[in-house]
């Protein structure tokens, strides 16, 4: 049997199966249900929606939009129709779903046949879509990134004078500190804006927005990365349930004498006599580069360093005195014993970044669980 014929009698799920990665990711659709419920709490008097953009913060959108459905969810958040189209498969014909970014020239069907309901950010899309029915508006009170100017208000509500408005939003610039004056100065001017379309609902605050407290609530809260296990804020967050865990299984254990250095570079070098496992996970994973000599993984319930560079598929830890570590044993990277927030911090970003690239790339690299 030649190669090319041996290749044909490959099946597809088979090829699949084969080149998936050893790195597994473990979502808890539960705990993206409970942290919803938490929001939920903490805004008694407000609609509390659901954001899975970006494929669920990395944890898959399906898997969680359908979770959320059943706690109670009735409306979500998509930045693209194309993600709220995959969205409106799963959760039928019965909840509202938003779409940030708003319509483009070329996906209007899109929104028409799913029943998505578009942002508006501009004058240029509010033409776009007259007379297609109810939308959102995005008004722009600090951020500088999407939403209309407070200098194009005035002729937003004149456009907008006949249509249904859904929400009118905008978007908080620095929730993730609190006490940053900017927090209130956009409240104020939110408020003061919103005036124009007084039959709207409002949506300021995201996830840290609605934990900075009741007077940012307003109509509707738009709980994103809280879903997912953090709360958001760059300190003191609330303890909410671990969505996604990370782990990877060692490939070799090797007793290590002192002076022999380690992986790409040689950056680090044996202090003494050490024992070490090779983990198949890398950067190909998502393991950013960063937690080189900084970050760890937990195995025997204790952190074990990673000791030199994170490699495209291997990293190195020390495992001297740990007993556990054997060739198959799982390494958790990410999850209850290595919190989210934690290891953001060591890698030198944010929960957010971590989960849309490490945890995203995991299970796009077919190791969801």
């Amino acid at each position: 049997m030649t190669a090319a014929t041996r290749d044909s009698a490959i099946s597809q799920p088979e090829r699949a199966d084969a080149g998936a990665r050893l790195a597994r990711l473990h979502v808890d659709a539960g705990a993206v249900a409970e942290n919803w419920r938490f929001f939920k709490k903490l805004a008694p008097n407000a609609v509390c929606a659901a954001v899975v953009k970006a494929d669920g913060y990395g944890l898959g959108a399906e898997t969680a939009a359908r979770a959320l459905a059943e706690a109670g969810a009735r409306v979500f958040f998509t930045a693209t129709s194309g993600e709220a189209v995959a969205v409106r498969r799963v959760l039928g014909a019965g909840p509202q779903i938003f779409v940030l970014n708003g319509p483009q020239a070329d996906d209007l069907d899109d929104f028409t046949l799913a029943r998505l309901t578009p942002v508006l950010n501009s004058m240029q899309q509010i033409a776009l879509w007259e007379g297609r029915g109810a939308a959102a508006l995005h008004i722009d009170t600090g951020m500088n990134r999407l939403g209309l100017g407070l200098a194009d208000l005035g002729a937003a509500a004149m456009a907008m004078k006949d249509a249904s408005l859904a929400l009118v939003m905008s978007h908080l610039a620095c929730s993730s500190t609190p006490a940053h004056g900017m927090n209130e100065a956009q409240r104020l001017r939110f408020m003061d804006a919103a005036k124009l379309f007084p039959s709207a609902p409002l949506s300021l605050a995201a996830s840290s927005g609605a934990l900075i407290g009741p007077q940012f609530h307003f109509d509707l809260i738009r709980p994103g990365i809280g879903l997912y296990g953090c709360g958001g804020f760059d300190e003191n967050n609330p303890k909410l349930s671990v969505a996604a865990t990370i782990e990877a299984p060692i490939l070799q254990v090797r007793e290590v004498e002192i002076g022999q250095s380690f992986g790409y570079g040689a950056t680090f070098v044996a202090p003494k006599k050490m024992r070490t496992a090779t983990v198949a996970i890398g950067y190909a994973d998502g393991a950013l580069r960063s937690l080189g000599g900084r970050g760890y993984g937990v195995l025997g319930g204790a952190k074990r360093p990673i000791l030199g560079r994170v490699s495209m598929d291997l990293i190195i830890i020390d495992v001297t005195d740990c007993p556990e570590a054997a060739p198959g044993a799982m390494v958790e990277f990410l999850g209850p014993n290595a919190p989210l927030e934690e290891v953001a911090a060591l890698a030198g970003t944010a929960p957010y970044e971590m989960l849309t690239t490490f945890a995203g790339t995991v299970r796009r690299g077919g190791g969801a669980a």
